[in-house]
C-alpha cells in the first residue's frame, strides 16, 4: 500500500511540474502587422540604419556635419530640401494611398524619388506592402526626374499628358 501512495503522489508530481513547464515555456502571443497599421517609433525596425545610435554614431554625425561645413558639401540633403513638397499624384502609377504610403516613408518631392538607387528602391520595396514592385513596373523614378528637372515635354512625351 505504502508503493501505491507514493506512485499516486510521483504521478501527480510530474503532472504539476509538466503543467508549470508548459505555463512558463510556451510561446507567447505575436502580433502581425497588416499593411495599414502605422508604424510608431518604438516599433520600427532595430537594424535600420540611422544616423545617432549610441555614443560612437553621435560622434560620427557630428564629425560629419563639421567636415560638411569646412568643404561646403550637404550632408543632410533632407535637412536642406526644407518642407519643399511635391504632389506625387502626378506620377503615373502613384495613386493618393501610394503616395501617402510614400510621404510616410520620408519621400515628399520629386527630386527625392529621382535620386533613388536601385539599393534605395529595394529597401523602400519591403516597406510597401500591396504597392511592392510599383515603383519599378511605373518607372516612378525616371518621372520623378522629368518633373523634378521641370521637363514636362519630355515627361508627356515618355508618359502621356500629366
Amino acid at each position: 500500500m505504502d508503493l501505491q501512495n507514493n506512485l499516486v503522489l510521483i504521478i501527480v508530481a510530474v503532472v504539476v511540474v509538466a503543467l508549470i513547464a508548459f505555463l512558463l515555456l510556451r510561446p507567447r502571443q505575436r502580433v502581425q502587422l497588416t499593411d495599414t497599421t502605422p508604424i510608431r517609433p518604438h516599433m520600427a525596425n532595430p537594424k535600420a540604419e540611422a544616423e545617432g545610435r549610441g555614443l560612437d554614431g553621435e560622434a560620427a554625425a557630428a564629425a560629419s556635419d563639421v567636415v560638411g561645413e569646412i568643404i561646403g558639401a550637404p550632408v543632410h540633403r533632407a535637412l536642406a530640401e526644407g518642407d519643399q513638397r511635391d504632389d506625387l499624384t502626378r506620377l503615373k502609377g502613384v495613386g493618393p494611398k501610394l503616395a501617402q504610403t510614400l510621404n510616410g516613408l520620408g519621400y515628399h518631392s520629386f527630386d527625392q524619388l529621382a535620386r533613388l538607387t536601385p539599393a534605395d528602391i529595394g529597401k523602400i520595396d519591403a516597406q510597401l506592402g500591396a504597392f511592392a514592385g510599383r515603383l519599378e513596373r511605373d518607372r516612378v523614378v525616371e518621372q520623378a526626374d522629368l518633373l523634378a528637372r521641370g521637363d514636362t515635354a519630355g515627361f508627356e512625351a515618355s508618359f502621356g499628358r500629366l
